[in-house]
């Protein structure tokens, strides 16, 4: 445990900033993966879908979650499945 006043508070930092990162992450997976699943069932809702997981992996980026390069590959990805089906 540290004894410096200011270890002691980016560790408190770092604990709230954790939390949050993994609620974001977790709700970005849920965007990518609710779009591949509809994409590959040929779902109706597949473009709404695909667009709202795009608009939250620019999110994520915004926020420092993802790179961008990992961001395009990503809607690159969906955008690609989309098209195929």
């Amino acid at each position: 445990m540290a004894n410096i006043k200011s270890q002691k508070k980016r560790n408190r930092q770092t604990v709230v900033r954790n939390a949050r990162n993994r609620s974001a992450r977790s709700e970005l997976r849920t965007h990518i993966n609710a779009a591949t699943a509809a994409t590959a069932a040929g779902d109706e809702n597949a473009a709404e879908l695909a667009r709202s997981a795009q608009k939250a992996i620019d999110t994520a980026v915004s926020k420092g979650l993802l790179k961008k390069n990992t961001a395009a590959r990503r809607k690159s990805a969906i955008a690609k499945g989309l098209n195929n089906a």
